[in-house]
């Protein structure tokens, strides 16, 4: 499945989302027993997940990268986007009920689909594990952004009626973790194939499921198991590319050898990304030297402090912050940006597009250089500095720059793996995310507007009013 490709017959049609709690039992359109028999009925209906994540991942970088130090919302001051750089998301901001839908959508695909295939015998289902794995990966996925956004949320592991949703309490972070997330992601990695080939490219993969599991295990500051799991994905025939602009180039194969996970996307029929028009300046000789189809929306803008991070031979700095005020064209003459507009810019996601907001431009969930960091970082918190070491070098030599000699303090490793990953994965979701998770958040952003509370958003206000009990279903602190 080199692409995923949305299935407008599926078993699952949402009819309304407006009213129902956290959507774990939308209304369908067909009889579901009729529709989960073969391989490629349970196909589609996981193919119908990977729809909703399509979905939430347009907007992903909101959350993992508009939040945090190294991106800013520099023209429009009054959307979800510059809420979230300014700390003033409220309960009742639509990407708060959009993140929160789509991902129980997810959820609930899932558990319709392992509550159905239960009794189907594998004689009939040549896939049957395959698709349990498949659909169990998906489901700790979508849990483990869930409560790293809103921390605790309701459990729901079998499809239940509304009438049993509201009676839904939130569940408590660690028991999530320990009764969904992490064995959903062992059982994925047992049966989850190494690689896929043909049109099946794409699917997780038991590299995939191993990687994500070690950063749900540097999350919990499982140090120990996080670094016993992610050494098993370096042997995995994983690397990184010579060259790291081929990552955002995406006129080639994404699914190269760095590549474990990502959130596909593909041109032309309807299921194209937004990523390359929202990330771009909005000036027409900016769209025409890179082919950008519609206009610049001039969003997640990287801040002077992330660019000035960069040192100038760093191999990285092009292609992730762009050129201050304006761009190079095909002569080499710098065109300067207009004052009106926003003077800088990523270049992850710029790739020609013939019609707005169709790119073909993935969303990277995790590569082979994010295992390596956390690797490095896990070794670093159990003691093994110089152990850590080569993993940290293998991606800054990659990026032209010298690397570390060994010797080096926990302290001062720990400051230095975690710029690299600043610099390595920045406009990738991550940098928000290791802030929280390492503890830094509120040191490093608290003159930008953030107070304490804030490592977690706020419940939807249309989730708090529909169960209207705070006994049951309370908002998290701050936000009352």
């Amino acid at each position: 499945m080199r692409k995923l490709i949305y299935i407008t017959t599926l078993l699952l049609v949402i009819v309304s989302c407006s009213h129902d709690f956290v959507e774990l039992n939308p209304t369908s359109s067909v009889n579901v027993d009729v529709l989960y028999k073969t391989d490629k009925d349970f196909q589609d209906a996981l193919t119908a997940v990977y729809n909703r994540l399509q979905s939430q991942y347009q907007s992903f970088y909101i959350l993992g990268d508009m939040r945090s130090d190294d991106s800013w919302e520099e023209i429009a001051k009054n959307n979800s986007m510059s809420y979230s750089d300014q700390f003033t998301t409220s309960s009742s901001d639509g990407l708060m009920n959009s993140s929160w839908s789509n991902y129980y959508i997810a959820i609930f695909r899932c558990n319709t689909l392992l509550s159905r295939i239960e009794d189907v015998d594998v004689s009939i289902l040549n896939e049957k594990e395959r698709h349990i794995a498949e659909a169990k990966f998906l489901r700790a996925f979508a849990y483990f952004d869930l409560v790293r956004i809103f921390g605790d949320v309701p459990l729901v592991t079998t499809p239940i009626s509304v009438e049993e949703s509201l009676e839904t309490h939130r569940e408590p972070v660690n028991n999530i973790y320990n009764q969904i997330i992490i064995p959903d992601l062992l059982a994925a990695e047992n049966s989850l194939p190494d690689s896929y080939s043909g049109s099946e490219i794409g699917k997780p993969t038991k590299g995939a499921a191993r990687a994500l599991l070690g950063r749900v295990y540097m999350t919990i500051n499982d140090f120990q198991n996080a670094e016993s799991k992610l050494k098993e994905v370096t042997t995995m025939g994983y690397s990184l590319l010579e060259d790291y602009n081929d990552l955002f180039d995406y006129l080639k194969d994404e699914h190269h050898s760095e590549y474990i996970f990502d959130i596909e996307y593909e041109e032309g029929i309807g299921e194209g990304s937004q990523f390359t028009n929202l990330f771009a300046p909005n000036y027409v000789p900016f769209a025409d030297f890179y082919g950008i189809g519609g206009f610049g929306n001039e969003h997640n803008n990287p801040t002077q402090t992330l660019i000035s991070l960069f040192s100038d031979n760093d191999l990285r700095k092009d292609v992730s912050v762009g050129v201050t005020g304006g761009f190079y064209n095909a002569d080499s003459v710098f065109v300067p940006l207009p004052t009106s507009t926003n003077q800088t810019y990523t270049k992850k996601y710029l790739v020609p597009v013939a019609a707005m907001n169709d790119s073909r431009a993935n969303w990277k969930v995790i590569r082979y250089a994010d295992v390596l960091l956390m690797l490095a970082e896990a070794l670093n918190e159990n003691g093994k500095m110089d152990q850590a070491i080569p993993y940290l070098n293998q991606v800054r030599e990659r990026a032209g720059l010298t690397g570390y000699s060994t010797g080096m303090t926990q302290d001062a490793l720990r400051e230095a793996i975690a710029i690299e990953r600043r610099l390595e994965l920045s406009f990738e979701g991550v940098r928000w995310f290791d802030l929280v998770r390492t503890g830094k958040a509120y040191e490093t952003l608290k003159d930008k507007g953030m107070r304490e509370y804030m490592v977690l958003w706020p419940i939807p206000l249309s989730q708090i009013e529909v169960v209207g009990d705070p006994s049951v279903f309370p908002q998290n602190p701050g936000y009352d």
